[in-house]
């Protein structure tokens, strides 16, 4: 029997040591209002992607033919090869700063936490938070805008003596907007993001097959695919039209949308760009080639006024109809995605987060300071229909540099590459270039400006 006792002893002591048992999971932050009713980490890698998606493939992409018309076929291809690749890489850069901060324990929830981490304060709290609010707050408008003109669209077409001006239809969509605005986070975009993902796909489709249609037709109007410009302004359509195909590309609001991924997040934005891009490919190539191919230099700056001529039809009118019905639909969303910025820092200044959320303390404040804010934007778009200039300087000043410039010096700063490694460099050079890409942008925009600003008129019927 002792024997027996001496061999089991030493089989326990022969035994492989008991795996240490795992860290205990980080303490849980202290959230403000606007983090933890608006920002509510919930959602799967799917719902990030339809938020992406929403964020990215809108309406501009129905101008990417006209910024063709400056650059011609061969850069105009190229350069929308660089945008996907850069994003994607850049958003990628971002995610996995993101993650590598959310393993630390400190996960952040927004674009300016980040910046405030990583950079400085200074950093965070009067550049990366103010310019990212301007790009967030100015898509709205300029959203509300292109909403109002697509109603237009839809009305002269069926009643071409109507008297109705722009900023009649700017405000009718801005009463659908107040309704939508009152959704209480951005989690509970989900289903209106996967919807509009549904929707971009259709106009894509419904732009790229009316361009084909057009195309072949006898009723085709005659085409150039000469570059559009001479001399000194030739060479600022093309930086025009690279900030047009940048901006098209930007999101401005990765971290927010990663913000909203249930925990453990590793991995799961990666699969959210995945989906979000195989969306990119299949809509920005085809809107862009088709309709510049249809239109050459004569593609407008939203390709579905190429579908008329003189206010006849050049496609069936239902079909005119619809396009500009899906167009109208995804606007809205995107309206209510990038409102989560300016909704997150009225909760933040507003709401109480010891109340609960739906409480009266709460839905009050709420109701009403969103309410102010979409009556806002809605006024300045039916006040200046010529906005989208003035969008044109805030995405070169805005957008190039929160979607193309920072991702790259977070990482660097995060993960200290060797300054011998590819990686580093690469992200040096995008650094670089996007950088004076976006100081040209912003003075072409500018210039842009100017040179229009004889034609505008406040609420003006264009």
């Amino acid at each position: 029997m002792g024997t027996v006792w001496k061999q089991a002893d030493d089989e326990k002591h022969l035994a492989a040591p008991s795996p240490a048992p795992p860290p205990p999971p980080p303490p849980p932050q202290d959230l403000d209002a606007g983090a933890l009713f608006v920002l509510q980490s919930k959602g799967s890698w799917m719902h990030c992607g339809y938020h992406l998606t929403t964020s990215i493939v809108g309406p501009p992409v129905l101008s990417l033919p006209y910024a063709f018309g400056f650059l011609g076929w061969a850069r105009g291809v190229i350069c929308l090869v660089i945008g996907a690749a850069i994003t994607f890489y850049s958003y990628n850069l971002i995610s996995l700063v993101l993650e590598h901060h959310a393993q630390l324990g400190h996960r952040h929830l927004r674009f300016r936490d980040m910046a405030y981490d990583i950079l400085g304060p200074w950093w965070g709290k009067y550049y990366v938070g103010p310019v990212q609010f301007a790009v967030c707050y100015a898509a709205v408008v300029a959203c509300s805008l292109l909403g109002g003109e697509c109603i237009k669209a839809i009305y002269i077409l069926s009643t071409p003596n109507g008297t109705m001006k722009l900023y009649e239809f700017v405000v009718l969509f801005g009463v659908l907007l107040l309704i939508l605005a009152q959704m209480p986070s951005f989690h509970s975009l989900r289903h209106i993001s996967l919807i509009s993902l549904v929707l971009c796909l259709a106009y894509s489709g419904c732009a790229t097959a009316g361009s084909i249609y057009i195309g072949l037709s006898s009723k085709a109007p005659e085409k150039s695919y000469s570059i559009v410009g001479n001399g000194q302004d030739r060479t600022f359509n093309v930086f025009n039209a690279i900030s047009i195909i940048a901006t098209t590309y930007g999101s401005g609001i990765i971290p927010e949308i990663q913000a909203t991924l249930a925990p453990p997040v590793k991995g799961k934005m990666f699969k959210g760009l995945c989906l979000c891009y195989a969306v990119v490919l299949a809509t920005f190539f085809t809107v862009s080639i088709s309709g510049y191919w249809a239109f050459g230099n004569q593609s407008a700056g939203l390709i579905l006024s190429n579908f008329t001529n003189n206010g006849v039809p050049l496609v069936p009118r239902w079909f005119i109809y619809m396009t500009n019905g899906f167009v109208i639909l995804q606007l809205a969303a995107i309206c209510v995605l990038y409102l989560q910025l300016t909704n997150e820092a009225l909760e933040n200044l507003l709401s109480d987060p010891k109340s609960d959320q739906f409480s009266t303390r709460n839905v009050v404040p709420r109701l009403i300071s969103r309410s102010i804010s979409i009556v806002i934007g809605t006024l300045i778009g039916a006040m200046l229909p010529f906005f989208a200039d003035f969008y044109s300087v805030i995405g070169a000043f805005g957008v190039l540099p929160l979607d193309f410039v920072l991702p790259a010096v977070f990482f660097n700063i995060t993960f200290k590459p060797s300054k011998r490694s590819f990686v580093f460099w690469l992200n040096i050079t995008i650094v670089v270039v996007f950088s004076i890409l976006s100081v040209i942008g912003s003075v072409a925009a500018v210039r842009q400006v100017i040179l229009d600003a004889k034609t505008y008129r406040l609420f003006a019927n264009i």
